[in-house]
């Protein structure tokens, strides 16, 4: 079939394979074009299909020639029905990881849930024992919590008071106000559920208690704090809440994995064009002036570039982690730099409607997310038919 974007909001309902596969060796060949790194050698990641995730599968594997195992929950391909990206993410992957002899097989389902859980330590123990690395990347709106059996919503709210400032229609360009009506507890609780560090936790527990994990070994989470324009809404909102409670969790698993000379980090990442960024108002704005900004100093960087130079900078270097003051490895250190913000909080105040075709750098995130579902990919054709029926050739 031609497959072609059906976009609603900040959702592309259709996906294509060739340029998801595209998008995967893309990043393959940069990681390789970087180097190897002396990492990791068995790897877990949970949340394997997309962003963060798929880059760190990606790193792990053509940087460190790592076994991988990911864990995600994707739409399968179907006759006249393209799968979910992640579904061509990962079969491009494990196609790629194949062809090079390298060990990549995958579990699709609910990771939140105990019988997921069971099936990848099952897994682990019959195919690689242990696990060195342990990568955390899951980004869900719902969680069903697997002792309770509740379902948790998580919600992107202000906490305290009502938040209004400027956001962007990315598809129109129209720069408009935006309210959004503050969190109850309930919605707090609920997202600190979702987004929090206890399936993080969870996952870490189950898998030293089957004696899956090697001596020193590492587990990373994914956070993001940015910038002050964005804080009402995202890190003193209730993502915010959950992202604490994410990065105190760290602290918590390092202890339990003390005997094992084990540790766990949170790395603080850049803002980047994901699909759950583009439903966080006034993010859509900072990003497209972000980029701009970026760009214009040559120190943009995409999910890929950030892992890699996460992998090759900060956790394997050979000696000890750089973290800050709480703890966290910080990777958006150039995202923070002061000149940056400093751009981006003046070309804030000049965004309208009609400036920000200048300003900013709209088509660089319309394109960025339009890659993320496969399309926009350069040396794709897109008036060929393709098949959409795709197998992920290591699912398990």
């Amino acid at each position: 079939m031609i497959i072609t974007p059906r976009v609603r909001g900040f959702i592309c309902l259709t996906s294509h394979p060739k340029g998801c596969e595209q998008n995967v060796v893309n990043q393959i060949n940069y990681v390789k074009s970087k180097g190897t790194v002396e990492g990791p050698k068995n790897v877990l990641v949970i949340g394997a299909s997309t962003g963060f995730g798929l880059a760190s599968r990606i790193t792990s594997a053509f940087a460190s020639n790592a076994a991988t195992i990911g864990v995600y929950f994707e739409k399968p391909s179907a006759e006249g029905k393209p799968g979910s990206p992640g579904w061509y993410n990962t079969a491009a992957f494990e196609k790629q990881a194949h062809e090079a002899g390298l060990y990549a097989k995958s579990i699709n389902g609910d990771a939140f849930s105990d019988e997921i859980k069971q099936k990848t330590l099952d897994l682990i123990k019959a195919d690689l024992g242990q696990i060195d690395l342990v990568i955390y990347s899951l980004a869900s709106p719902r969680r069903v919590h697997p002792k309770t059996g509740v379902v948790h919503n998580s919600v992107l709210k202000p906490i305290g008071q009502t938040f209004s400032n400027k956001t962007v229609d990315f598809h129109t360009g129209n720069v408009s106000e935006v309210s959004i009506t503050p969190a109850s507890e309930e919605d707090i609780e609920n997202t600190v559920a979702v987004m929090g560090g206890e399936d993080w936790a969870m996952w870490m527990e189950a898998l030293k208690a089957a004696d899956l994990l090697a001596p020193g070994a590492t587990t990373v989470a994914y956070s993001y704090i940015g910038p002050a324009l964005t804080e009402a809404v995202y890190r003193k909102g209730t993502i915010g809440r959950a992202k604490d409670h994410l990065e105190a969790t760290a602290f918590t698993i390092t202890d339990s994995l003390k005997d094992l000379n084990g540790k766990a980090y949170v790395s603080v990442n850049k803002a980047l064009v994901t699909q759950a960024s583009s439903a966080i108002p006034v993010i859509p704005l900072y990003i497209s002036l972000l980029y701009k900004v970026m760009k214009a100093k040559g120190i943009h960087e995409g999910t890929i570039e950030q892992i890699q130079r996460l992998f090759q900078e900060r956790l394997y270097t050979g000696g000890e982690v750089a973290v800050d003051e709480k703890g966290r490895i910080r990777i958006d250190d150039w995202e923070m730099r002061e000149d940056v913000q400093a751009e981006v909080a003046t070309l804030w105040e000049q965004a309208t409607t009609e400036t920000l075709p200048q300003i900013g750098d709209l088509n660089g995130y319309k394109t960025d997310f339009f890659k993320l579902f496969g399309f926009e990919v350069a040396g794709v054709d897109y008036e060929q038919d393709v098949n959409e029926v795709v197998e992920v050739p290591g699912l398990v």
